[in-house]
């Protein structure tokens, strides 16, 4: 059982954190130029190896942390709202606290995706030390399978360590599409995230490249009881997902590169993790002129894309700045995105 102080130590910090978020939200319908959230990556290197995923190898070094913390530095320059840290598996990193700490030192929201595997009560508490504001777990299914461990039977203990001693916001994520063999398991596993005191959300698996993959009708129950589970969640901005379960496209202004940057291990800006390769930049490099170009030019992916994080942090400037083609000369198949095999 957590202790009154811990408790009261959570309950304060989550009052700070949405008075911060509210003032970042406020400062992104102020301002179009400073990124809302950017995703860094201190390793590639993963424990595990889930069939549908292309962001991860299994012999990659961590990044060093020097160069990890020019990379935060820099994203405070642009005025950056958030880093997430993801991987690959971030805690595998040996300094990822040192790089919390850095965030949090620029003021900047701090946020961890991680498998979970690796969580122990020590490590959670040099979470809270590190200061670190919120958590994200995507859990697969209740049991392991060929196609993903990320399995509740597995994980539930390091869900109750979390629900125990982390002093951040925890979300536990549940997927449906993309090759899971029991949608009804999104179910179990989110029940059992609310019954634990976190937040639960619902994404759908996207093919190799971010693009949609349509539900079946089974998905599509298991997906609309998910999404009546989700009034406790930090990302209910995600009416996107109702169109892409039902195999339809989304009509909106993508502004990755602009609002939403993703800096690869090797330090390049890409529009997100399944569009690798453009406008691939040096973050060293990338400047406001970049972030202007970016902001109003239109992504050929977008309809068919289910990165849910792009699609929340575009939210704020639907209603303004339409976007024109990016010129050809941008990609060497018009109409394309450049991929890096």
């Amino acid at each position: 059982m957590a202790s009154s102080q811990k408790i009261v130590r959570s309950h304060l910090k989550d009052l700070h954190r949405k008075i911060r978020g509210a003032r970042e939200m406020l400062r992104a319908l102020v301002s179009t130029e400073h990124p809302l959230l950017a995703h860094i990556i201190p390793i590639r290197r993963c424990n595990l190896a889930c069939k549908y995923c292309n962001e991860y190898d299994d012999f990659s070094k961590p990044v060093p942390t020097e160069m990890m913390f020019r990379r935060v530095d820099k994203l405070s320059e642009f005025r950056t709202s958030v880093i997430t840290i993801s991987g690959g598996e971030p805690l595998l990193h040996p300094e990822l606290d040192a790089i919390i700490h850095r965030i949090r030192k620029h003021g900047m929201i701090s946020g961890l995706i991680t498998n979970g595997y690796l969580l122990t009560t020590e490590r959670i508490q040099r979470l809270n030390r590190a200061g670190l504001e919120w958590l994200q777990i995507s859990i697969d299914n209740v049991t392991p399978d060929e196609v993903s461990k990320k399995s509740l039977k597995v994980l539930d203990k390091k869900l109750q360590l979390l629900a125990e001693h982390a002093e951040f916001h925890v979300n536990i994520n549940s997927v449906v599409g993309g090759g899971v063999h029991s949608p009804q398991d999104a179910l179990v596993i989110g029940k059992r995230a609310v019954e634990l005191g976190f937040s639960s959300t619902v994404g759908i698996i996207h093919d190799g490249e971010g693009q949609l993959q349509p539900l079946g009708d089974q998905e599509r129950r298991v997906y609309q009881e998910m999404k009546s589970m989700e009034k406790r969640s930090f990302t209910r901005v995600n009416a996107f997902q109702d169109n892409i379960a039902l195999g339809r496209p989304n009509q909106w202004r993508c502004r990755a590169g602009a609002r939403y940057l993703y800096i690869c291990e090797d330090g390049l800006v890409h529009y997100c993790s399944q569009q690798r390769g453009y406008p691939a930049i040096p973050l060293e490099k990338y400047t406001l002129g970049d972030i202007r170009r970016e902001f109003v030019t239109e992504k050929s992916c977008a309809p068919h894309c289910t990165v849910s994080c792009v699609h929340q942090v575009s939210i704020f400037d639907s209603w303004r700045a339409p976007q024109q083609p990016a010129p050809e000369t941008l990609s060497s198949n018009p109409g394309e995105l450049v991929q890096i095999k």
